[in-house]
């Protein structure tokens, strides 16, 4: 028998083990504790214990506790997680999250920066080498932040055609991801300041520790305030990259795998946010 305070601290383990990222491993562990202290209060100790309903139950608390529909989903996927590690450990023989079911959440149409934005965006950046690189590579790959984050010098090549290796994870194959000359530039402008004895990490602080993800977005939020734009994030670089390859003619499956999306449904979601673009526009952008 399995107790739930040992099952969580296993499930953090694997999550590490496995490579996830620091803040995916921290959001999964937040969001279990919070189910686990619903289930010690119903009296609930064991994982063999726990029923859908008790599952069901909690949903319906945080709910009612005014927690969005996109909170909610995204703890109902923690404890999928969660479950089927359960199962695949042989803890648990019946896998009863299978029953819990996302809540309906609306599609919102994504933030796409206009030529004016991301171009605003460069240049209150373009004085500051680290953060410029940064603005470069999110907008001429669509990485996502953590992705970012994890760069390591061993994975970037900057000679001939300029190319990026994201490394294998769970959910996610392997993709190398080509750099064009703007993103290659900003790159090297960046490493003439870098610290030489450092972290391997491309992006590092100036103690050379690697540059965590709350202080990549708190940058980049930063930059989008001194350039006056408003109500972006991060992550709307990566829509803005996606819309507008997609929209100067670059294949769906190339930007798809660049990207790193699942399915191409998902890159196909943009098409109705675009419109073709003129050639000077394709050129400011940059090539895949």
């Amino acid at each position: 028998m399995v107790k739930l305070d040992v099952a969580h601290k296993k499930f953090v383990k694997y999550l590490e083990d496995a490579g996830r990222s620091s803040a995916t491993v921290i959001a999964y562990q937040k969001d279990i504790e919070q189910l686990i202290e619903h289930l010690f209060k119903k009296g609930v100790n064991l994982v063999t214990e726990i029923e859908t309903a008790h599952l069901e139950e909690f949903m319906k608390k945080l709910s009612d506790n005014d927690y969005t529909a996109k909170s909610i989903s995204r703890k109902t996927n923690s404890t999928k997680t969660f479950f089927r590690f359960l199962n695949s450990q042989g803890y648990i023989n019946v896998n009863v999250a299978d029953q819990v079911r996302h809540p309906k959440i609306e599609a919102r149409a994504p933030r796409i920066l206009s030529r004016l934005e991301y171009g605003a965006l460069r240049d209150a950046a373009r004085t500051d080498a680290r953060t410029y690189a940064i603005v470069e590579i999110l907008l001429q790959t669509g990485l996502r932040i953590s992705e970012l984050a994890q760069i390591k010098m061993e994975d970037l090549n900057l000679g001939g055609h300029g190319s990026l290796v994201i490394p294998k994870r769970i959910g996610h194959e392997t993709r190398v991801i080509p750099l064009n000359q703007a993103a290659v530039d900003a790159i090297e402008d960046y490493l003439t300041i870098r610290p030489t004895k450092a972290d391997d990490y491309l992006f590092i602080t100036k103690t050379g520790r690697p540059l965590l993800i709350r202080n990549i977005r708190a940058t980049i939020d930063r930059f989008f305030k001194l350039a006056e734009i408003e109500n972006a994030k991060v992550n709307d670089l990566r829509h803005t990259f996606v819309a507008h390859h997609l929209a100067h003619g670059t294949s769906l499956l190339t930007v798809s795998k660049i990207a790193g999306h699942k399915r191409i449904s998902t890159t196909e979601r943009y098409l109705q946010y675009i419109d073709v673009v003129d050639e000077e526009e394709k050129a400011e952008l940059g090539e895949l």
